[in-house]
C-alpha cells in the first residue's frame, strides 16, 4: 500500500501517517480474508509491512514537539537493504554490513526480524553482540529486543500472530506461537554457541573483543551471517571481511543515504565530536582515519561534494576520461570523466566473461555517449594492449569522422615536467627544502606518486575554499557531482592511499596499505585528473 502523498522526512507530518494507517485498518477489518490475503504478501515483501505499520523509538522527538513513538517509514536505502539481505538469505550467502551512526539500523534489523519470524514458519533467527545488555536489557531502549518488542507489541493486533509480550518475550528470547519462530540472543564469547539458526545478525562485529572465537563458533551455526558494524580500524576481521569479498556481499549505509541529513547536519557533527578520527570512522566509514600518512583526508573529499555548486562555479573546459585496467579477477575496470573541474561520469564494470577488447568498446561507446573526445588510460601492466585495440576500433568506417583521442597514463613512468617546481598545496607557493627549490624530478618517486599528489592538492585547495572561504583558482579545485551512483564507494578508496618517503627523499604513495583492493575507482579519477606531458593535439591511436 504505497502512501499517497510524499513524505518529508526532515519535517514529518506523522499525523497523516497515522491517519492513513487507521483509515486502511478500518478497511482491513471490515474485508473478509483482507488479513490472509496480505499476510501471504507480507511474507515476500517485509519492507512493506514495516512501512505500512511498523513503528520505531526515538527520544529525541520530544524535544523538537514530536512523539518519541513514531511510525516506521523506512528510507530508500533501508528498502534496497532489506531486499538485498532477503536475497543473500534465501542463497544462504554470509554478507556484511557497514554503516555510519545513527542511520536506524538496528532499528531495521530487529523489525526485519520479527517481521520474518511473524510470516515464516520455524525460523530461528539469532542476534549477537559483544555485550550482553546491547542485546536485551529490562527497560533499556538501546538493547535490540527492547526495540524488537516494541516493534511487536505496536503492531496491529490483526498481524500478531497471537504474540503476548508477557508470554512470549523472556529475557534473550522471543517467540512466535502462530509460526513456531523464534529470535535468540547471545553476548561475548557465546555468540553462535546456541542453536543452529535460519540467520545470524552479529552486532556491532569490527569491536567484538575475541572476534576469532565468534566466527569459529558461528561457523557451524549458520549459512547466513550477517555482520553489522560500524567502523573501527582496519586490525580486525570485519575489516578484512570488508576489502576481501565480493561487492556483491557488501552493503554500505552512509550517512548520504539518509534523507534527514545534509551538509550542515555533517558540519554539526565534525564539531560537536571535535575528533577527527572519530567522525572519519564512524561516520565517513574510514577505516585508515587513524593511521598517519593518509594522502587525502576523508574531510577534504567530503567538503569536495557539489563543490562546484558551493563555490558558485560553472563547469567549462575540456572533457576528458580516465581509463583503469583490469583483468578477469577480482579488481573491476573503472571509468572517469570530467568537465573541467567537475566529475561527471563514473563507472565501474567486471571483467569475468570477457577481455580487455571488450571494455575497450565499452568505454568507446561511453566516450560517443557522454560527448568525450579523448581519454587517458592505464598504460602498466594488463593496459598495455589498449593502445592497439583502440586503434582498430579508430580504424572502423563508422569512426571517420568520431575518433577518439587515446593517450597512455603510465604510473610506473617518469614525472612529467620534471624540472618544474613543485607546488605547496597548503601555501599556493612552492616547496622548498632548506633554500633549494624542489622539482617534480627529485620530489616524486613516479608518475603515480605526483598524480596522487596532484589531486591531493586539489583535495587540499577545495577544502580550504568550502570550509574557509580562501581564494582559489576556480580551475585549481575538484568537485564531486552528488548523483555519482558510486559516490559513496569512491570517497573511501580516495582516503586510502597512504604516502611516505623513500631512500632517496622522494614521495611514494601506498595505493593498498594493509593489503586492501586495488582502489580502482579511485585510480581512474587520479588518471583522469592527473597533470599530462606536452602532446600535440590531434594525435589519434591509428
Amino acid at each position: 500500500m504505497p502512501l499517497p502523498f510524499k513524505f518529508d522526512y526532515k519535517n514529518p507530518d506523522y499525523r497523516l501517517i497515522l491517519e492513513y494507517r487507521i483509515e486502511n485498518l478500518r478497511k482491513i477489518q471490515q474485508s473478509s480474508g483482507a488479513v490472509e490475503a496480505l499476510a501471504a504478501y507480507y511474507k515476500d515483501n517485509p519492507a512493506q509491512f514495516i512501512i505500512d505499520w511498523g513503528v520505531t523509538f526515538d527520544p529525541r522527538n520530544v524535544e523538537r514537539g514530536l512523539p518519541a513513538v513514531i511510525p516506521m517509514l523506512l528510507f530508500p536505502r533501508q528498502e534496497d537493504w532489506i531486499n538485498w539481505l532477503m536475497q543473500k538469505w534465501k542463497t544462504q550467502t554470509p554478507c556484511l554490513t557497514e554503516k555510519s551512526r545513527d542511520m536506524g539500523l538496528s532499528w531495521t534489523t530487529v523489525a526485519l526480524a520479527s517481521t520474518l519470524c511473524l510470516f515464516y514458519n520455524d525460523l530461528q533467527i539469532g542476534f549477537g553482540s559483544r555485550k550482553e545488555e546491547y542485546v536485551d536489557k529490562s527497560g533499556s531502549p538501546k538493547s535490540l529486543f527492547y526495540k524488537a518488542r516494541m516493534f511487536l507489541a505496536n503492531l496491529p493486533v490483526e498481524f500478531r500472530g497471537g504474540w503476548d509480550e508477557k508470554k512470549h518475550a523472556p529475557h534473550m528470547r522471543i517467540s512466535f506461537p502462530k509460526t513456531g519462530s523464534t529470535m535468540t540472543g547471545e553476548a561475548g564469547d557465546n555468540i553462535g554457541r546456541g542453536d543452529r539458526a535460519s540467520m545470524y545478525f552479529v552486532d556491532e562485529a569490527a569491536f567484538l573483543e575475541r572476534p576469532l572465537i565468534v566466527d569459529a563458533s558461528l561457523s557451524q551455526t549458520t549459512n547466513c551471517r550477517i555482520d553489522l558494524s560500524s567502523v573501527n580500524g582496519m586490525g580486525n576481521p570485519f575489516a578484512t571481511k570488508r576489502h576481501s569479498w565480493d561487492a556483491d556481499r557488501i552493503f554500505t549505509f552512509h550517512w548520504r543515504d539518509d534523507p534527514r541529513k545534509d551538509d550542515a547536519w555533517y558540519q554539526k557533527q565534525c564539531r560537536d565530536i571535535d575528533n577527527p578520527v572519530i567522525v572519519a570512522q564512524e561516520i565517513d566509514l574510514n577505516y585508515n582515519a587513524s593511521k598517519s600518512g593518509i594522502l587525502i583526508p576523508n574531510e577534504w573529499v567530503q567538503a569536495s561534494i557539489d563543490a562546484h555548486i558551493k563555490l558558485g562555479i560553472q563547469p567549462t573546459g575540456a572533457r576528458l576520461g580516465g581509463f583503469d585496467v583490469a583483468d578477469e579477477g577480482k579488481d573491476k575496470l573503472a571509468f572517469a570523466v570530467r568537465h573541467g573541474v567537475v566529475l561527471q561520469y563514473l563507472e565501474e564494470w567486471s571483467g569475468k566473461g570477457s577481455d580487455i577488447f571488450d571494455s575497450v568498446e565499452k568505454v568507446f561507446g561511453l566516450c560517443q555517449m557522454l560527448n568525450v573526445p579523448e581519454f587517458m588510460y592505464d598504460a602498466d601492466g594488463l593496459g598495455a594492449g589498449v593502445r592497439g585495440d583502440a586503434r582498430v576500433i579508430n580504424e572502423r568506417p563508422e569512426m571517420a569522422r568520431l575518433k577518439i583521442e587515446v593517450t597512455e597514463y603510465r604510473g610506473s613512468g617518469g614525472v612529467v615536467s620534471p624540472d618544474k617546481e613543485v607546488e605547496n598545496g597548503i601555501t599556493g607557493g612552492v616547496v622548498r627544502d632548506d633554500t633549494r627549490v624542489r622539482t617534480n624530478e627529485n620530489y616524486f618517486a613516479n608518475r603515480k606518486a605526483q598524480s596522487w599528489w596532484s589531486l591531493r592538492t586539489r583535495f587540499q585547495k577545495t577544502f580550504r575554499a568550502v570550509t574557509m572561504g580562501m581564494k582559489i583558482d576556480p580551475d585549481d579545485i575538484i568537485s564531486l557531482d552528488s548523483k555519482l551512483p558510486n559516490l559513496t564507494k569512491l570517497t573511501g578508496e580516495l582516503s586510502q592511499p597512504t604516502y611516505g618517503i623513500n631512500g632517496a627523499g622522494k614521495i611514494l604513495v601506498d595505493k593498498q596499505p594493509d593489503d586492501q583492493k586495488s582502489p580502482n575507482l579511485a585510480d581512474s579519477v587520479v588518471i583522469v585528473y592527473s597533470p599530462q606531458h606536452p602532446k600535440k593535439r590531434g594525435f589519434f591511436a591509428t
